[in-house]
C-alpha cells in the first residue's frame, strides 16, 4: 500500500505555486495568460553580480562552503545590517540557506516542539502555516482586516498570547498585503512581548528594499526585545535573484547554532556560485536596488488607481513589496452561466478561465475575501490584466 507519511498528509501544496502552473498550463494551450500570481520582480540580475557569478565559476567556486556560508558572505551581511539596519550582529551569529524560505522553515524546527503555539497574523504568507505544521506546532492566527490595513494591534497581539506561545512570525514590508509596520506600530508590538520574554519572534524582511515609506524598520531595534528576534532576509526580492536562492538569519546565538546543525543534515551549505553573487550583491554599487524600487513604486501607483475604478472592490494603499490584496467580498455568492463563486479561490479561478488573468484566491492566505495580484510586471500588462479583470467581474450576476 502506498502510504505518505502523515507529516507530508497534513500538509497543503502551495496555491501560490499551483496557480502559476495552471497559468503556464493555459498558455501553452496558445492562451494569452497574464500572470499575476508569482511572488517575483520581473527584472533581470543586475549585471554586476552575474559578472561576479561568472568570476566565482572561473576561479573555482564549485566545492562545498561551509554550512553557514563562506565567511565573506556572512561579513557582508553584517555590514549592510550595521550600516543599513544599525544593528549588530558578529558574522557568526548569521546562517545563510538556500532561500529565505529554508532560514524561515530551519529557526521553525529548531525551536518548534509538538503543541508550542506559534502566532501568525492574517493575511500571512502561505507558507508559514505550512512550516509549523510541519515543526509540529499549532498556528495560532489573528486576524487584521483591510480597515486596519491588514496590520494587528498590540492589544490583538496580547489576547493571542498563552502560556504555549512560543513564537511569533512577523512579515514587514508584508506579503500578501504589501502593509508595512511603522516603527511606532513595531515598538507597541515589541513592549508587549517584552512582557512574555518565552516568546522568539521572527521577523521575515524580505521585502525590506521595495518599500515606499522611506528607511526600514525592523522589531529588531528594540533592546526591550532585541535578544529574541531572528531577522530573516535575503538577495531574491530586492536584487531580482529569486533563482539564485541565496537567503539567511542573523539572531541569538543559540539559535543561529541550532539551524547550523540542522542545516548541515539535509542540505548543507548553499550555492557555492550563488553566495559569490550574493556577496557582490551586498558590497557592490546599490543603485540598481533603489532603480527597481522606483519601477515598483511607479507600478503600485498605476495599479491602485485602476483598481479603484473597478465597481465593488476595496482596495489599502501598500507601503511596500508588490503585492495588492483587493477586498473582493461583494463578488462571492455570484455566478457565471449557472457557476457560482463561493470563495475567492473560486474567483481567482474565474479570473484565471474568463479574464486569462493569474491572481490567488486569499483562502490560502487566511483572508478568504480577497485576491493576490503581484505587480512584478510591465506597466502595460498591468494596463490589460486590470481591463480584463473589470470585465470579467462586470459579467458575474
Amino acid at each position: 500500500m502506498n502510504h505518505v507519511s502523515s507529516r507530508l498528509a497534513a500538509l497543503s501544496p502551495s496555491e501560490t505555486l499551483a496557480m502559476s502552473q495552471k497559468s503556464n498550463e493555459l498558455k501553452a494551450q496558445g492562451i494569452d495568460v497574464i500572470n499575476l500570481s508569482v511572488g517575483e520582480p520581473d527584472f533581470a540580475t543586475p549585471d554586476h553580480i552575474k559578472a561576479a557569478a561568472k568570476k566565482a565559476i572561473d576561479d573555482n567556486f564549485s566545492h562545498y562552503s561551509p554550512v553557514p556560508g563562506y565567511p565573506a558572505l556572512q561579513k557582508a551581511i553584517a555590514e549592510k545590517l550595521q550600516k543599513e539596519n544599525s544593528l549588530t550582529y558578529p558574522p557568526d551569529q548569521i546562517i545563510c540557506s538556500n532561500g529565505a524560505k529554508q532560514s524561515v522553515c530551519n529557526v521553525l524546527l529548531s525551536i518548534i516542539d509538538k503543541g508550542d503555539e506559534v502566532i501568525i497574523p492574517a493575511p500571512y504568507w502561505v507558507s508559514y502555516p505550512e512550516m509549523v505544521k510541519l515543526a509540529e506546532g499549532t498556528v495560532v492566527s489573528v486576524y487584521a482586516g483591510i480597515e486596519q490595513d491588514f496590520k494587528i494591534t498590540a492589544r490583538q497581539l496580547e489576547n493571542a498570547i498563552t502560556p504555549k506561545t512560543k513564537a511569533l512570525i512577523l512579515c514587514s514590508p508584508s506579503n500578501p498585503t504589501g502593509s508595512v509596520y511603522t516603527k511606532e506600530e513595531l515598538k507597541s508590538l515589541a513592549d508587549v512581548l517584552a512582557k512574555y520574554p518565552d516568546v522568539i519572534i521572527l521577523s521575515d524582511e524580505i521585502y525590506e528594499h521595495i518599500n515606499y515609506v522611506g528607511r526600514h524598520e525592523s522589531i529588531a531595534q528594540f533592546d526591550n526585545v532585541r535578544e529574541r528576534v531572528v531577522v530573516i532576509n535575503g538577495v531574491s526580492k530586492g536584487y531580482a535573484m529569486t533563482g539564485w536562492r541565496i537567503g539567511w538569519i542573523a539572531g541569538p546565538k543559540w539559535i543561529t547554532s541550532a539551524c547550523s546543525k540542522l542545516q548541515g543534515q539535509y542540505t548543507s551549505g548553499p550555492s557555492s556560485v550563488s553566495q559569490k553573487a550574493a556577496e557582490a550583491a551586498y558590497t557592490g554599487d546599490q543603485s540598481c536596488v533603489e532603480e527597481m524600487r522606483k519601477a515598483f513604486e511607479g507600478r503600485r501607483n498605476l495599479i491602485v488607481g485602476l483598481l479603484n475604478t473597478v465597481p465593488g472592490i476595496k482596495v489599502n494603499n501598500p507601503m511596500g513589496a508588490f503585492y495588492i490584496f483587493p477586498d473582493c467580498k461583494s463578488y462571492l455568492g455570484k455566478s457565471f452561466k449557472g457557476k457560482k463563486i463561493n470563495s475567492a479561490a473560486d474567483l481567482a479561478m474565474y479570473l484565471l478561465e474568463e479574464g486569462h488573468v493569474a491572481c490567488v484566491g486569499g483562502d490560502a492566505f487566511g483572508a478568504p475575501s480577497c485576491i493576490r495580484i503581484s505587480y512584478g510586471v510591465s506597466d502595460e500588462q498591468i494596463e490589460k490584466a486590470i481591463v480584463r479583470i473589470k470585465d470579467a467581474l462586470a459579467k458575474l450576476a
